[in-house]
Protein backbone atom coordinates (compact mmCIF):
# COMPACT_ATOMS: atom_id res chain seq x y z
CA UNK A 1 0.00 0.00 0.00
CA UNK A 2 1.83 2.74 -1.60
CA UNK A 3 -0.25 5.62 0.55
CA UNK A 4 -2.20 4.88 3.61
CA UNK A 5 -3.82 8.06 3.93
CA UNK A 6 -4.70 8.01 -0.14
CA UNK A 7 -8.46 8.06 0.88
CA UNK A 8 -8.11 11.09 3.49
CA UNK A 9 -5.64 12.93 0.90
CA UNK A 10 -8.14 12.56 -2.27
CA UNK A 11 -11.38 13.08 -3.12
CA UNK A 12 -13.17 10.39 -5.94
CA UNK A 13 -13.09 11.92 -9.31
CA UNK A 14 -14.58 9.88 -12.08
CA UNK A 15 -14.57 10.75 -15.92
CA UNK A 16 -16.96 13.40 -16.31
CA UNK A 17 -19.90 13.24 -18.67
CA UNK A 18 -20.66 15.22 -21.41
CA UNK A 19 -23.71 17.59 -21.19
CA UNK A 20 -26.97 16.33 -21.89
CA UNK A 21 -27.52 18.55 -24.27
CA UNK A 22 -24.39 17.87 -26.48
CA UNK A 23 -24.54 14.00 -25.73
CA UNK A 24 -28.07 13.00 -27.34
CA UNK A 25 -26.37 14.52 -30.54
CA UNK A 26 -25.15 11.27 -31.26
CA UNK A 27 -24.48 7.95 -30.81
CA UNK A 28 -21.24 8.17 -29.55
CA UNK A 29 -19.76 7.47 -25.39
CA UNK A 30 -19.80 10.48 -23.60
CA UNK A 31 -17.45 11.08 -20.38
CA UNK A 32 -13.74 12.29 -20.83
CA UNK A 33 -11.70 10.16 -18.91
CA UNK A 34 -9.20 11.66 -16.29
CA UNK A 35 -5.76 12.50 -17.17
CA UNK A 36 -2.98 9.34 -15.85
CA UNK A 37 -1.73 11.86 -13.35
CA UNK A 38 -5.12 12.27 -11.70
CA UNK A 39 -6.03 8.28 -12.23
CA UNK A 40 -2.54 7.49 -10.08
CA UNK A 41 -4.35 9.83 -7.47
CA UNK A 42 -7.54 8.00 -7.53
CA UNK A 43 -5.17 4.47 -7.12
CA UNK A 44 -4.23 6.26 -4.31
CA UNK A 45 -7.48 5.87 -2.75
CA UNK A 46 -7.29 2.69 -2.01
CA UNK A 47 -6.97 1.03 1.13
CA UNK A 48 -5.70 -2.29 0.24
CA UNK A 49 -8.19 -3.42 3.00
CA UNK A 50 -7.32 -6.59 5.38
CA UNK A 51 -10.49 -8.20 3.69
CA UNK A 52 -10.68 -6.27 0.20
CA UNK A 53 -14.59 -7.48 -0.74
CA UNK A 54 -14.08 -5.26 -4.06
CA UNK A 55 -12.82 -8.54 -5.47
CA UNK A 56 -14.66 -11.17 -2.84
CA UNK A 57 -17.43 -12.10 -6.03
CA UNK A 58 -19.40 -13.84 -3.09
CA UNK A 59 -23.14 -14.12 -2.24
CA UNK A 60 -23.98 -11.94 1.12
CA UNK A 61 -28.11 -11.88 1.70
CA UNK A 62 -30.07 -12.39 -1.73
CA UNK A 63 -27.08 -10.77 -3.93
CA UNK A 64 -24.09 -11.17 -5.21
CA UNK A 65 -21.23 -8.47 -3.04
CA UNK A 66 -17.88 -7.74 -4.80
CA UNK A 67 -16.46 -8.64 -8.24
CA UNK A 68 -17.44 -12.14 -10.11
CA UNK A 69 -14.11 -12.60 -11.70
CA UNK A 70 -12.13 -12.02 -8.55
CA UNK A 71 -10.50 -9.17 -10.14
CA UNK A 72 -7.47 -8.31 -8.21
CA UNK A 73 -8.25 -4.64 -7.50
CA UNK A 74 -6.13 -3.65 -4.55
CA UNK A 75 -3.08 -4.50 -6.24
CA UNK A 76 -3.71 -2.91 -9.48
CA UNK A 77 -5.07 0.13 -7.83
CA UNK A 78 -1.38 0.76 -5.69
CA UNK A 79 0.69 -0.29 -9.08
CA UNK A 80 -1.21 2.63 -11.03
CA UNK A 81 -0.72 4.78 -8.29
CA UNK A 82 2.82 4.22 -8.39
CA UNK A 83 2.97 4.49 -12.21
CA UNK A 84 3.55 1.08 -12.53
CA UNK A 85 0.76 1.16 -15.74
CA UNK A 86 2.04 -1.90 -16.76
CA UNK A 87 2.56 -4.32 -14.93
CA UNK A 88 -1.21 -3.18 -13.26
CA UNK A 89 -2.50 -4.44 -17.15
CA UNK A 90 -0.56 -7.88 -16.10
CA UNK A 91 -2.26 -8.18 -13.02
CA UNK A 92 -5.31 -7.13 -15.10
CA UNK A 93 -5.17 -9.53 -17.41
CA UNK A 94 -4.60 -12.38 -15.20
CA UNK A 95 -8.71 -12.49 -14.08
CA UNK A 96 -10.16 -10.41 -17.05
CA UNK A 97 -10.28 -11.03 -20.96
CA UNK A 98 -12.43 -8.36 -21.53
CA UNK A 99 -11.36 -4.71 -19.45
CA UNK A 100 -12.52 -2.95 -22.31
CA UNK A 101 -15.79 -4.55 -21.81
CA UNK A 102 -16.45 -4.06 -18.29
CA UNK A 103 -14.91 -0.59 -17.34
CA UNK A 104 -17.70 0.49 -20.00
CA UNK A 105 -20.69 -1.25 -19.19
CA UNK A 106 -20.32 -3.13 -15.66
CA UNK A 107 -22.66 -1.81 -13.18
CA UNK A 108 -19.37 -1.94 -10.81
CA UNK A 109 -20.07 -4.45 -7.95
CA UNK A 110 -16.69 -3.64 -6.94
CA UNK A 111 -17.11 -0.54 -6.58
CA UNK A 112 -20.51 -0.86 -4.37
CA UNK A 113 -18.53 -3.32 -1.83
CA UNK A 114 -15.50 -1.20 -1.70
CA UNK A 115 -14.79 0.27 1.87
CA UNK A 116 -14.39 3.12 1.93
CA UNK A 117 -18.21 3.17 0.30
CA UNK A 118 -18.90 2.00 3.95
CA UNK A 119 -18.57 5.70 5.44
CA UNK A 120 -17.81 8.04 2.24
CA UNK A 121 -16.80 8.02 -1.65
CA UNK A 122 -15.69 4.42 -3.14
CA UNK A 123 -12.69 4.06 -5.35
CA UNK A 124 -13.23 5.07 -8.42
CA UNK A 125 -12.62 1.52 -9.43
CA UNK A 126 -14.47 0.94 -12.65
CA UNK A 127 -12.33 4.13 -14.21
CA UNK A 128 -8.93 3.04 -12.83
CA UNK A 129 -9.84 -0.45 -14.70
CA UNK A 130 -10.33 1.56 -18.02
CA UNK A 131 -7.39 3.73 -17.70
CA UNK A 132 -5.19 0.30 -17.35
CA UNK A 133 -6.46 -1.30 -20.38
CA UNK A 134 -6.61 1.79 -22.93
CA UNK A 135 -3.03 2.78 -21.62
CA UNK A 136 -1.97 -0.76 -22.59
CA UNK A 137 -3.54 -0.64 -26.08
CA UNK A 138 -2.44 3.12 -26.48
CA UNK A 139 1.88 1.28 -25.35
CA UNK A 140 1.17 -1.47 -27.71
CA UNK A 141 1.23 -4.31 -24.40
CA UNK A 142 -2.13 -5.49 -25.69
CA UNK A 143 -1.25 -6.20 -28.87
CA UNK A 144 -2.12 -10.33 -30.21
CA UNK A 145 0.22 -12.80 -28.95
CA UNK A 146 -0.55 -16.37 -29.71
CA UNK A 147 0.30 -19.85 -28.49
CA UNK A 148 3.65 -20.94 -29.49
CA UNK A 149 2.03 -24.72 -29.34
CA UNK A 150 -1.16 -26.05 -30.47
CA UNK A 151 -2.69 -29.20 -29.03
CA UNK A 152 -4.60 -30.42 -31.97
CA UNK A 153 -8.08 -29.95 -30.29
CA UNK A 154 -10.93 -28.44 -32.10
CA UNK A 155 -13.81 -26.48 -30.20
CA UNK A 156 -16.89 -25.48 -31.30
CA UNK A 157 -18.31 -22.86 -29.16
CA UNK A 158 -21.88 -21.50 -30.22
CA UNK A 159 -22.57 -17.60 -30.03
CA UNK A 160 -20.18 -14.70 -30.05
CA UNK A 161 -21.46 -13.07 -26.63
CA UNK A 162 -19.36 -12.15 -23.51
CA UNK A 163 -19.30 -16.01 -22.43
CA UNK A 164 -18.26 -17.36 -25.73
CA UNK A 165 -15.63 -15.19 -26.63
CA UNK A 166 -14.12 -15.43 -23.09
CA UNK A 167 -14.01 -19.33 -23.69
CA UNK A 168 -12.78 -18.72 -27.25
CA UNK A 169 -9.87 -16.75 -25.92
CA UNK A 170 -8.81 -18.78 -22.77
CA UNK A 171 -8.55 -21.92 -24.75
CA UNK A 172 -6.64 -20.84 -27.25
CA UNK A 173 -4.43 -19.34 -25.46
CA UNK A 174 -4.08 -23.08 -23.94
CA UNK A 175 -3.43 -23.73 -27.69
CA UNK A 176 -6.83 -25.54 -28.72
CA UNK A 177 -8.36 -24.52 -31.99
CA UNK A 178 -11.32 -22.60 -31.36
CA UNK A 179 -14.00 -21.75 -34.17
CA UNK A 180 -16.74 -19.33 -33.19
CA UNK A 181 -20.19 -19.71 -34.78
CA UNK A 182 -22.92 -16.32 -34.85
CA UNK A 183 -25.83 -16.28 -36.17
CA UNK A 184 -25.66 -12.47 -36.38
CA UNK A 185 -23.99 -10.62 -39.15
CA UNK A 186 -21.46 -9.42 -36.80
CA UNK A 187 -19.23 -10.64 -34.22
CA UNK A 188 -20.73 -9.78 -30.44
CA UNK A 189 -23.71 -10.88 -29.73
CA UNK A 190 -25.24 -8.95 -26.84
CA UNK A 191 -22.23 -6.96 -26.80
CA UNK A 192 -22.76 -6.15 -29.89
CA UNK A 193 -26.26 -5.18 -30.96
CA UNK A 194 -27.77 -4.87 -27.04
CA UNK A 195 -25.79 -2.44 -25.88
CA UNK A 196 -26.16 0.97 -27.07
CA UNK A 197 -23.62 2.60 -28.63
CA UNK A 198 -22.94 5.31 -25.95
CA UNK A 199 -22.48 2.63 -23.92
CA UNK A 200 -19.88 0.74 -25.90
CA UNK A 201 -18.63 1.59 -29.51
CA UNK A 202 -18.31 -1.19 -31.77
CA UNK A 203 -15.19 -0.28 -32.60
CA UNK A 204 -13.88 -1.18 -29.09
CA UNK A 205 -15.22 -4.79 -29.74
CA UNK A 206 -14.02 -4.63 -33.34
CA UNK A 207 -10.16 -3.84 -31.77
CA UNK A 208 -10.80 -6.93 -29.65
CA UNK A 209 -11.68 -9.46 -32.41
CA UNK A 210 -9.27 -8.66 -35.04
CA UNK A 211 -6.33 -9.35 -31.99
CA UNK A 212 -8.17 -12.91 -31.18
CA UNK A 213 -8.56 -13.36 -34.93
CA UNK A 214 -4.92 -12.85 -35.19
CA UNK A 215 -4.35 -15.34 -32.16
CA UNK A 216 -5.73 -17.75 -34.39
CA UNK A 217 -9.86 -17.99 -32.67
CA UNK A 218 -11.32 -18.81 -36.29
CA UNK A 219 -15.05 -16.81 -36.52
CA UNK A 220 -18.14 -17.59 -38.82
CA UNK A 221 -20.60 -15.17 -38.80
CA UNK A 222 -24.45 -15.95 -40.56
CA UNK A 223 -24.46 -19.35 -39.43
CA UNK A 224 -27.40 -20.57 -37.22
CA UNK A 225 -26.51 -23.31 -35.63
CA UNK A 226 -29.63 -25.89 -35.44
CA UNK A 227 -31.14 -24.45 -38.55
CA UNK A 228 -28.10 -23.86 -41.25
CA UNK A 229 -25.76 -26.41 -39.74
CA UNK A 230 -26.72 -29.50 -37.78
CA UNK A 231 -25.52 -30.56 -34.26
CA UNK A 232 -24.02 -33.51 -35.58
CA UNK A 233 -22.21 -32.34 -38.06
CA UNK A 234 -20.27 -30.50 -35.14
CA UNK A 235 -20.75 -33.11 -32.76
CA UNK A 236 -18.88 -35.28 -35.42
CA UNK A 237 -16.04 -32.86 -35.93
CA UNK A 238 -15.09 -31.26 -33.25
CA UNK A 239 -14.06 -32.45 -30.06
CA UNK A 240 -16.12 -30.50 -27.84
CA UNK A 241 -18.80 -27.88 -28.57
CA UNK A 242 -19.95 -25.30 -25.93
CA UNK A 243 -23.48 -23.55 -26.09
CA UNK A 244 -23.33 -20.11 -25.18
CA UNK A 245 -26.48 -18.49 -26.84
CA UNK A 246 -27.60 -16.52 -24.52
CA UNK A 247 -31.27 -16.37 -22.94
CA UNK A 248 -32.62 -14.99 -26.40
CA UNK A 249 -36.62 -15.17 -25.45
CA UNK A 250 -37.79 -12.03 -24.51
CA UNK A 251 -40.77 -11.79 -22.06
CA UNK A 252 -44.25 -11.16 -23.44
CA UNK A 253 -47.04 -8.80 -22.10
CA UNK A 254 -50.15 -10.56 -23.26
CA UNK A 255 -52.64 -7.84 -23.02
CA UNK A 256 -56.04 -6.88 -24.69
CA UNK A 257 -54.47 -5.33 -28.37
CA UNK A 258 -50.74 -6.83 -27.92
CA UNK A 259 -51.20 -7.02 -32.01
CA UNK A 260 -51.47 -3.33 -32.74
CA UNK A 261 -49.04 -2.51 -34.61
CA UNK A 262 -46.08 -0.24 -33.02
CA UNK A 263 -45.14 -2.94 -30.23
CA UNK A 264 -41.85 -4.33 -30.30
CA UNK A 265 -39.93 -5.94 -27.86
CA UNK A 266 -36.95 -3.68 -26.24
CA UNK A 267 -34.01 -5.98 -28.04
CA UNK A 268 -35.07 -5.48 -31.56
CA UNK A 269 -35.53 -2.32 -31.36
CA UNK A 270 -32.02 -1.79 -29.95
CA UNK A 271 -30.62 -3.49 -32.78
CA UNK A 272 -32.22 -2.08 -35.26
CA UNK A 273 -30.68 0.94 -34.60
CA UNK A 274 -27.06 0.03 -34.19
CA UNK A 275 -27.17 -2.26 -37.04
CA UNK A 276 -28.51 0.73 -39.10
CA UNK A 277 -25.88 2.95 -37.55
CA UNK A 278 -23.42 0.92 -38.67
CA UNK A 279 -24.90 -0.17 -42.05
CA UNK A 280 -25.50 2.71 -43.68
CA UNK A 281 -25.27 5.47 -40.77
CA UNK A 282 -28.96 5.44 -39.66
CA UNK A 283 -30.77 5.49 -42.23
CA UNK A 284 -34.20 6.57 -42.36
CA UNK A 285 -36.44 3.25 -42.93
CA UNK A 286 -33.74 0.89 -41.65
CA UNK A 287 -34.44 1.10 -38.30
CA UNK A 288 -37.31 0.99 -35.80
CA UNK A 289 -37.48 4.68 -35.17
CA UNK A 290 -39.27 7.09 -32.13
CA UNK A 291 -38.74 10.09 -33.75
CA UNK A 292 -41.74 12.70 -33.17
CA UNK A 293 -43.67 9.72 -31.06
CA UNK A 294 -45.15 9.50 -27.91
CA UNK A 295 -42.57 5.83 -26.65
CA UNK A 296 -43.68 4.26 -23.18
CA UNK A 297 -41.24 1.73 -22.33
CA UNK A 298 -42.09 -1.17 -20.17
CA UNK A 299 -39.67 -2.31 -17.59
CA UNK A 300 -37.37 -0.02 -15.59
CA UNK A 301 -33.64 -2.20 -16.03
CA UNK A 302 -30.58 -1.32 -17.69
CA UNK A 303 -32.58 -2.12 -20.98
CA UNK A 304 -35.13 -0.07 -20.26
CA UNK A 305 -32.90 2.95 -19.64
CA UNK A 306 -31.32 1.88 -22.82
CA UNK A 307 -34.80 1.93 -24.78
CA UNK A 308 -35.17 5.81 -22.52
CA UNK A 309 -31.86 7.35 -23.90
CA UNK A 310 -31.98 6.00 -27.74
CA UNK A 311 -35.60 6.91 -28.44
CA UNK A 312 -34.23 10.78 -26.70
CA UNK A 313 -32.10 10.28 -29.86
CA UNK A 314 -34.54 9.47 -32.16
CA UNK A 315 -36.25 12.78 -31.62
CA UNK A 316 -39.06 10.90 -29.48
CA UNK A 317 -41.92 13.41 -28.18
CA UNK A 318 -42.38 12.01 -25.45
CA UNK A 319 -40.66 8.83 -22.65
CA UNK A 320 -42.41 7.26 -20.11
CA UNK A 321 -41.12 4.25 -18.49
CA UNK A 322 -43.24 1.81 -16.53
CA UNK A 323 -42.20 -0.15 -13.58
CA UNK A 324 -44.41 -2.41 -11.72
CA UNK A 325 -42.90 -2.58 -8.69
CA UNK A 326 -42.87 0.38 -6.07
CA UNK A 327 -39.80 2.85 -6.13
CA UNK A 328 -36.75 1.70 -4.13
CA UNK A 329 -35.37 4.21 -1.27
CA UNK A 330 -33.07 6.37 -2.06
CA UNK A 331 -30.61 5.37 0.19
CA UNK A 332 -29.78 2.15 1.88
CA UNK A 333 -32.17 0.93 4.40
CA UNK A 334 -31.06 -1.20 7.50
CA UNK A 335 -31.94 -4.33 6.36
CA UNK A 336 -29.81 -3.18 3.43
CA UNK A 337 -26.30 -2.20 5.01
CA UNK A 338 -22.97 -2.25 3.46
CA UNK A 339 -21.32 -4.50 2.12
CA UNK A 340 -24.55 -6.22 0.29
CA UNK A 341 -25.62 -4.79 -2.84
CA UNK A 342 -27.34 -1.25 -2.44
CA UNK A 343 -30.83 -2.24 -3.28
CA UNK A 344 -31.40 2.10 -3.71
CA UNK A 345 -32.90 4.16 -6.62
CA UNK A 346 -30.65 4.67 -9.64
CA UNK A 347 -31.25 7.50 -12.00
CA UNK A 348 -28.98 6.25 -15.14
CA UNK A 349 -28.19 8.17 -18.10
CA UNK A 350 -31.28 7.43 -20.35
CA UNK A 351 -33.73 9.26 -17.13
CA UNK A 352 -30.91 11.91 -16.53
CA UNK A 353 -31.83 12.48 -20.47
CA UNK A 354 -35.39 12.45 -20.12
CA UNK A 355 -35.20 14.82 -17.12
CA UNK A 356 -33.52 17.60 -18.62
CA UNK A 357 -35.09 16.91 -22.04
CA UNK A 358 -38.86 16.82 -21.07
CA UNK A 359 -38.80 18.67 -17.49
CA UNK A 360 -39.55 15.53 -15.30
CA UNK A 361 -38.28 11.64 -14.70
CA UNK A 362 -39.91 9.10 -17.11
CA UNK A 363 -40.78 6.85 -14.32
CA UNK A 364 -43.95 5.78 -13.19
CA UNK A 365 -43.85 3.39 -10.50
CA UNK A 366 -46.42 0.71 -9.56
CA UNK A 367 -48.33 0.55 -13.10
CA UNK A 368 -48.53 -1.51 -15.41
CA UNK A 369 -50.23 -1.84 -19.18
CA UNK A 370 -53.93 -3.31 -19.16
CA UNK A 371 -55.18 -2.46 -22.82
CA UNK A 372 -53.35 -1.38 -25.91
CA UNK A 373 -55.37 0.84 -27.87
CA UNK A 374 -55.04 0.86 -32.03
CA UNK A 375 -56.62 3.05 -34.43
CA UNK A 376 -59.08 1.72 -37.34
CA UNK A 377 -55.89 0.78 -39.35
CA UNK A 378 -54.51 -1.52 -36.14
CA UNK A 379 -51.93 1.26 -35.72
CA UNK A 380 -51.39 1.77 -31.38
CA UNK A 381 -52.48 4.65 -30.11
CA UNK A 382 -52.80 4.49 -26.95
CA UNK A 383 -52.57 2.42 -23.93
CA UNK A 384 -54.81 1.99 -20.73
CA UNK A 385 -52.78 1.99 -17.70
CA UNK A 386 -53.35 0.70 -14.03
CA UNK A 387 -52.08 1.42 -10.26
CA UNK A 388 -50.41 -1.77 -8.92
CA UNK A 389 -50.16 -1.76 -4.82
CA UNK A 390 -48.35 -4.60 -3.15
CA UNK A 391 -50.10 -7.69 -1.48
CA UNK A 392 -49.09 -10.29 0.32
CA UNK A 393 -50.27 -14.23 -1.21
CA UNK A 394 -51.97 -15.97 1.60
CA UNK A 395 -50.87 -19.46 0.28
CA UNK A 396 -46.79 -18.26 -0.90
CA UNK A 397 -46.37 -15.70 1.66
CA UNK A 398 -44.71 -13.91 -1.06
CA UNK A 399 -45.57 -9.97 -1.95
CA UNK A 400 -47.81 -9.71 -5.11
CA UNK A 401 -48.66 -6.27 -7.42
CA UNK A 402 -52.27 -6.29 -7.42
CA UNK A 403 -54.42 -3.70 -9.77
CA UNK A 404 -55.87 -1.09 -7.49
CA UNK A 405 -59.58 -1.45 -8.68
CA UNK A 406 -60.90 2.03 -10.02
CA UNK A 407 -57.42 3.44 -11.02
CA UNK A 408 -57.54 3.05 -14.87
CA UNK A 409 -56.58 5.67 -16.81
CA UNK A 410 -55.51 6.30 -20.91
CA UNK A 411 -52.36 7.57 -21.98
CA UNK A 412 -51.57 8.35 -25.73
CA UNK A 413 -48.54 6.49 -27.08
CA UNK A 414 -47.49 5.07 -30.56
CA UNK A 415 -44.60 3.33 -29.59
CA UNK A 416 -44.05 0.53 -26.86
CA UNK A 417 -40.87 -0.80 -25.95
CA UNK A 418 -40.90 -4.18 -23.87
CA UNK A 419 -38.16 -4.49 -21.61
CA UNK A 420 -39.44 -7.09 -19.10
CA UNK A 421 -36.17 -9.55 -19.11
CA UNK A 422 -35.84 -12.92 -20.97
CA UNK A 423 -37.31 -16.18 -19.75
CA UNK A 424 -34.25 -18.45 -21.23
CA UNK A 425 -32.50 -19.96 -23.98
CA UNK A 426 -34.33 -21.07 -27.49
CA UNK A 427 -35.66 -24.73 -28.42
CA UNK A 428 -34.71 -24.77 -31.58
CA UNK A 429 -30.81 -25.07 -30.49
CA UNK A 430 -31.12 -27.00 -27.52
CA UNK A 431 -33.43 -29.53 -29.27
CA UNK A 432 -30.91 -30.15 -31.99
CA UNK A 433 -28.31 -30.84 -29.87
CA UNK A 434 -30.78 -32.88 -27.42
CA UNK A 435 -29.43 -30.90 -23.90
CA UNK A 436 -31.86 -31.25 -20.67
CA UNK A 437 -33.33 -27.71 -19.91
CA UNK A 438 -34.66 -26.84 -16.36
CA UNK A 439 -38.10 -25.03 -15.38
CA UNK A 440 -36.77 -21.54 -16.36
CA UNK A 441 -35.41 -22.80 -19.51
CA UNK A 442 -32.06 -22.50 -19.09
CA UNK A 443 -29.58 -25.36 -20.04
CA UNK A 444 -29.49 -28.06 -17.46
CA UNK A 445 -25.96 -29.05 -15.65
CA UNK A 446 -25.21 -30.05 -12.18
CA UNK A 447 -24.42 -27.87 -9.53
CA UNK A 448 -20.83 -26.61 -10.30
CA UNK A 449 -20.27 -27.64 -13.54
CA UNK A 450 -21.04 -26.54 -17.13
CA UNK A 451 -21.58 -30.22 -18.33
CA UNK A 452 -24.47 -31.23 -20.35
CA UNK A 453 -26.47 -34.78 -20.45
CA UNK A 454 -24.95 -34.99 -23.50
CA UNK A 455 -21.39 -36.23 -24.29
CA UNK A 456 -18.69 -33.67 -25.46
CA UNK A 457 -21.40 -30.54 -24.90
CA UNK A 458 -20.93 -27.97 -22.36
CA UNK A 459 -22.81 -24.65 -21.95
CA UNK A 460 -21.74 -21.36 -19.97
CA UNK A 461 -23.63 -17.80 -19.97
CA UNK A 462 -27.12 -16.87 -19.78
CA UNK A 463 -28.18 -19.82 -21.64
CA UNK A 464 -26.69 -21.64 -18.11
CA UNK A 465 -27.12 -19.57 -15.27
CA UNK A 466 -30.33 -17.42 -17.30
CA UNK A 467 -30.14 -13.15 -18.16
CA UNK A 468 -27.56 -11.71 -16.12
CA UNK A 469 -24.18 -9.38 -16.25
CA UNK A 470 -21.80 -9.35 -18.37
CA UNK A 471 -18.72 -9.43 -16.06
CA UNK A 472 -20.73 -12.84 -14.89
CA UNK A 473 -20.65 -14.23 -18.38
CA UNK A 474 -17.28 -13.49 -18.58
CA UNK A 475 -16.63 -15.08 -15.72
CA UNK A 476 -18.75 -18.45 -16.87
CA UNK A 477 -16.66 -18.59 -20.00
CA UNK A 478 -13.86 -18.67 -18.33
CA UNK A 479 -15.30 -21.93 -15.94
CA UNK A 480 -16.40 -23.72 -18.59
CA UNK A 481 -12.95 -23.18 -20.86
CA UNK A 482 -11.32 -24.37 -17.43
CA UNK A 483 -14.07 -27.64 -17.69
CA UNK A 484 -13.57 -28.13 -21.41
CA UNK A 485 -9.73 -28.02 -20.91
CA UNK A 486 -9.51 -30.52 -18.29
CA UNK A 487 -11.76 -33.15 -19.91
CA UNK A 488 -9.55 -32.83 -23.09
CA UNK A 489 -6.36 -32.77 -21.40
CA UNK A 490 -6.75 -34.19 -18.04
CA UNK A 491 -4.87 -31.40 -16.47
CA UNK A 492 -5.71 -27.75 -16.67
CA UNK A 493 -4.11 -24.61 -15.73
CA UNK A 494 -6.81 -22.13 -17.01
Amino acid sequence: MGKPTGFMDYNREDAEAFSVKERIQNYNEFHTPLSKKDQEKQGARCMECGVPFCQAGMQIGNAFSGCPLNNLIPEWNDLIFKGCWEQAYNRLKITNNFPEFTSRVCPALCEKACTCGANGDAVTVRANEYGIIENAYEQGLAEANPPKVRTGKKIAIIGSGPSGLAAADQLNQRGHSVTVFERSDRVGGLLMYGIPNMKLEKEVIDRKISIMKEEGVEFKTGVNVGKDVKAKKLLDEYDRVILCCGASNPRDIKVKGREAKGIYFAVDFLKSTTKALLDNGLKDGTYISAKGKNVMVIGGGDTGNDCVGTSIRHGAKSVLQLEMMPKLPDKRTADNPWPQWPRVCKTDYGQEEAIEVFGHDPRVYQTTVKEFISDDKGNLKGAVLVKLKPEKDEKTGRLMMKEVEGSEYTVDVELVLIAAGFLGSESYVTKAFGVEVNARTNVATAEGSHATNVKNVFTAGDMHRGQSLVVWAIREGRDVAKEVDLSLIGYTNL
